[in-house]
This record gives C-alpha cells, structure tokens and sequence, in this order.
C-alpha cells in the first residue's frame, strides 16, 4: 500500500501544478477550483500514508495501543479538509456569478482530460483496500470523485464553448462543491464516530450481545464495550456471568475464535463471573 500511496502522491501533485497554470492561464474557476480539491487530496494522501506507517509501530511507555489510532484522526482531518476546500469554492464561485471571466475552453478540457485519467488511474490503486481500510477508502474516495469531478469540467468548458454562457464556469464550480459535500459526509460520520470510541458501522452491537449470551453456560453479559483500535482493527471488552466454568480456558477460546471469525473483532478481553455479585452489572453499566 505504500508504494500506492507514493505513486499517487505524485501523479497529483504534478497535476495540480498543471491545473494552477492552466487556470490562472485560462481563467477557468472550475479549474481552479479543481485544483485546490487535487491539492487537498494531495494532503490528504500524505496524512493516510503517514497515519498507515505510524500504525505499524510497536506499543511502548504509555502508547499501550501504540499509534493505530493515527489512522481513524487521518481520515477525519481527510473529512474536514474537503469541508475547508469546498468553502473556499462555494465563496469564489459567488464572486464569480457577479462577474464572470472569459476562459480558453480547449485549454480547460485538455487539462481536465488528464485529470480523469490521473485520478482514475489513483483511485484504482486503492480499490482493492478500501472496503477494509476506512483510511484507505477515504483515500479511495477522493480520487474517484475527483475524476468525476474532472470529468465534469471537461462537459463544462465543452458547453461554455458551444453556448458562450459563462455563467457555466461558477455553476460547475458549485456542483463541484456540492459532489465533495455528499462524498466526504459518510467518511466524516464514520471518522468522528471511531474517533468517539464508537463501534464500528459494520458490527451490530445487539448481535454481539446476543451472540454472547448464546454460549453454553452464559446466563448473563454486562459491561460490553467494542471500538476501534484503528481504521482496520477492533477491540472489545465484556463481562459474562457463567456459573459452572470449569472448562474456563477452553471456553475462551471458543468465544475469542468466534468472536474474530463472525464479527472480525481481533482482539477480545472477556471477564468470566461464577456468580452475580459483579459491582458492574449491578449498576447497570453497559
């Protein structure tokens, strides 16, 4: 995954410096406005490589967790940088509704027909890790809106020539803002919510229980907490009432394996209890 990371990193910065010029060149918003999107991604990218190397360091001292936690606050910094870049775009475009500017839009198509073919080409790299990884999909998702996007942009210019309507040029500047707004909302939610200690989207808390509570000799489960270590790891933590265990470390076992085959939570500290007297469940805490 790093050498995904690399190669996308720079394809889109030389990209960006492309799309600067030829804005500024053309006079295109839309370009512009393309641009400081493709750069936000470019950051974005650094933050998600970073976050993914820093996941691989051992835990010492009081980083009993090491940094996993680096990749779920990479993914949220992702989120709200696009936020940052569709303000600056939505505030532009206004501007520009007002006084539109005259562009070349065989520049602009040009331009953004790499784009396309640029951030296709980034988005494919992380395909594949995507529906594993929310750092990864995060990064997955940026550059397949940004193809889009470019995609777009090429329509755009390609109408404004046919038309002459300039007003094109800002109006596509605020579809682009709003494309961002609706792909970066699911990956804000699910970053703030792991930040949070949330359990995952993907887990069902109740099935847990209720799984737990199905294994031989369990009459009651108390203080169930699961949340994410990072963007690709869960934990969980619970308390089983479970009067006759004398098959303790086999019983374990079996709800660890279970546990890490059915819900995909790795790592499990299950507290056993032969009679009800736990402070916990008597308060209720769950």
């Amino acid at each position: 995954m790093g050498r995904a990371f690399a190669i996308g990193v720079g394809l889109n910065l030389a990209f960006v410096a492309a799309e600067v010029a030829a804005g500024l060149w053309t006079g295109s918003l839309a370009l512009l406005a393309d641009a400081g999107h493709n750069l936000s991604d470019v950051l974005a990218l650094l933050l998600a490589w970073g976050a993914t190397v820093l996941a691989r360091r051992a835990p010492a001292g009081r980083r009993t967790y090491g940094l996993r936690k680096g990749t779920i606050l990479a993914s949220l910094a992702n989120a709200v940088l696009l936020l940052v870049a569709v303000g600056v775009i939505v505030s532009e475009a206004v501007r520009r509704f007002a006084s539109p500017a005259p562009l070349d839009t065989d520049v602009v198509m040009l331009i953004a027909s790499l784009g396309v073919l640029i951030n296709g080409a980034t988005a494919m790299l992380f395909m594949r890790g995507s529906q594993a990884d929310l750092n990864v999909r995060g990064a997955f998702l940026h550059m397949a809106a940004d193809a889009g996007v470019s995609l777009a942009v090429v329509a755009g210019a390609f109408l404004i020539a046919t038309t002459g309507h300039l007003w094109i040029d800002p109006a596509l500047s605020l579809l682009i803002a709003a494309v961002i707004v609706l792909g970066t909302w699911g990956l804000l939610r699910d970053s703030a919510d792991l930040a949070l200690d949330a359990a995952p989207r993907a887990i069902d808390v109740d099935e847990v229980r209720g799984w737990l509570s199905g294994l031989p000799g369990v009459e009651d489960v108390h203080d169930l907490h699961i949340w994410a270590l990072s963007t690709t790891e869960t934990a969980m933590t619970a308390h089983l009432l479970r009067p006759q265990n004398r098959d303790a470390d086999r019983f374990l076992a079996l709800a660890s394996e279970g546990l890490a085959h059915r819900f995909h939570i790795a790592h499990t500290t299950l507290q056993v209890e032969t009679d009800s007297g736990c402070a916990l469940a008597c308060a209720k805490v769950a």
